[in-house]
């Protein structure tokens, strides 16, 4: 489920949260103060089970339980306050806050929606075409902007489709069409994300947790992690279409939706002003620059990053590259827009980025810090050790299914921070891969169908009013099953290949 707030103390569950996440949390540090040889793994155990509590429950809003470490490794003698600080200020924060602020200015000019009426226009045509051209115009947004953005942009358009066939062909003859449509944006907007690192908050916090836990492995690479990801986003897309308009939705061929309310739109946008080419041009610069930064291997085909071309390539990354085409953005003079706009990228972006998703990450890099320094994630480990002649086939399918089903109640970034460092201490115990463990799990935590709560996008369908939750349910369980297997056999065959994986090897990095 995507990070939402919601209000102090009005439900039950946060009431009860709030009160049994610190008295476990106390009870947890009484047991762990009666073994003197681990007790800061069992201080670490404590503080884990604190935020769990919290984030799970959503007692208080879940970037507040993100800064717990903050004020607890210090006092329990887990990291001193400075080291925990620096773990809420990195790279992933900034490529993070360098790729938000380059979409929020796609935003700010209209360029999304010169794109995704672009999209719906080249593809649709008949009922399910439409749908398919908004699901594909959601998939890309999503990509590269929040999910949630993508959702409130694409829905008001929809809707505005919907009132016009419900218009012309009544209420209950185009209820179909109409949850069709609907739930084709919603779960577009959460399979686009998987694509890329920047797409939706797990992937960044599985790439940085990953160079905390194994500082010796290779950097996860945006353009390694979008070659793996993007078959899996158009597949998923493909059936998740079928599912809706042949399957569960299926609409008669004789509502033809009239595009000219769509081409009505698209040229109420004009011609393309002067700031939209800028930002088009820069963020095409960015994600070419994004994707071959590192060289990307293809079985026996290899491109070359442009990064290996400068003296110092080691220490570019993602980050650099996002802050780099802000700061040009920051530069250009603008010709459009108020008194006030003087550079394509004004000032004003910075308030408007997601400050507690930020926080929430600094979290998650705290916890698997911890796990690690305190010895945590070995005590962990050892107790998996029987799991070793499990085939990897069963293990990775098991946890897409957990980490599927599990996000349709609790947020999918903090799910994905909790349970990262554990998966990666279970698989240098029983000596594989971590990251056979690792992707699967946190591509599975944005597969979250079923439920109006599970992810921003879904809540924002479901308030449309055309959609109840018998629909999402009926639906959403196929599409939850079905995201689990195609997520389990494309990375186990195709991921292997991307990422180098040989399951009965730990690598050197991981030992």
């Amino acid at each position: 489920m995507q990070d939402k707030p919601r209000s102090y103390g009005k439900t039950v569950v946060q009431k009860v949260g709030i009160v049994s996440g610190p008295f476990i949390f106390l009870l947890s540090l009484y047991i762990s103060a009666a073994s003197s040889e681990k007790h800061l793994a069992g201080n670490m155990a404590a503080v884990a089970v604190f935020m769990a509590i919290w984030w799970i429950t959503e007692a208080v809003p879940i970037s507040v339980t993100a800064l717990l470490p903050v004020v607890l490794y210090p006092l329990l003698g887990i990291m001193t306050g400075n080291a925990t600080a620096h773990l809420y200020m990195n790279s992933t924060i900034f490529l993070f806050m360098g790729g938000f602020m380059i979409a929020l200015t796609m935003e700010k000019w209209g360029l999304h929606k010169r794109i995704a009426f672009t999209i719906i226009r080249i593809i649709g045509g008949g009922s399910s075409r439409i749908i398919l051209g908004f699901m594909t115009a959601a998939a890309f947004l999503s990509m590269w902007i929040s999910n949630t953005a993508t959702a409130i942009l694409m829905v008001p358009i929809g809707l505005a489709v919907i009132f016009q066939m419900e218009k012309r062909f009544g209420v209950e003859k185009s209820r179909k069409f109409s949850v069709g449509l609907m739930l084709g944006i919603a779960y577009a907007c959460s399979v686009g994300g998987i694509a890329t690192l920047v797409g939706t908050p797990p992937n960044l916090s599985f790439a940085r947790i990953f160079t905390i836990i194994f500082p010796k492995a290779e950097p996860i690479g945006f353009g390694q992690w979008m070659v793996m990801a993007l078959p899996i986003t158009l597949i998923m897309l493909g059936l998740l279409w079928i599912l809706i308009t042949k399957i569960f939705f299926r609409v008669g061929a004789d509502l033809i939706p009239d595009r000219s309310l769509i081409d009505e739109e698209y040229h109420k946008l004009g011609k393309m002003i002067y700031e939209e080419k800028i930002v088009l041009i820069l963020f095409l610069t960015t994600a070419f620059l994004w994707v071959f930064r590192k060289k990307i291997v293809l079985g026996v085909l290899t491109i070359p990053g442009w990064s290996q071309f400068l003296p110092y390539s080691k220490m570019i990354d993602d980050g650099t590259v996002a802050l780099f085409i802000s700061l040009i953005l920051f530069l250009i003079p603008a010709k459009n827009g108020d008194s006030k706009t003087l550079t394509v990228m004004g000032p004003d972006v910075f308030k408007n980025i997601p400050w507690d998703i930020v926080l929430l990450f600094g979290g998650g890099f705290a916890l698997a810090a911890g796990f690690k320094v305190t010895g945590l994630s070995e005590i962990i480990g050892s107790q998996f050790k029987g799991l070793s002649d499990t085939p990897p086939f069963i293990i990775v399918n098991i946890l897409c299914l957990t980490l599927t089903f599990l996000t349709e109640l609790t947020s999918n970034t903090a799910t994905t921070e909790m349970i990262l460092p554990i998966l990666a201490s279970v698989a240098v115990a029983i000596k594989t891969n971590p990251l056979l463990l690792m992707i699967p799990a946190t591509i599975s935590a944005s597969c979250a169908f079923m439920m109006p709560v599970a992810t921003p996008p879904n809540a924002i369908i479901f308030g449309s009013g055309r959609v109840r939750i018998i629909d999402m349910i009926k639906i959403g369980f196929v599409a939850n099953i079905a995201s689990v297997i195609i997520i389990t056999v494309i990375f186990y065959f195709f991921g292997k290949v991307v990422f180098l994986i040989d399951p009965a090897v730990l690598p050197a990095w991981g030992k």
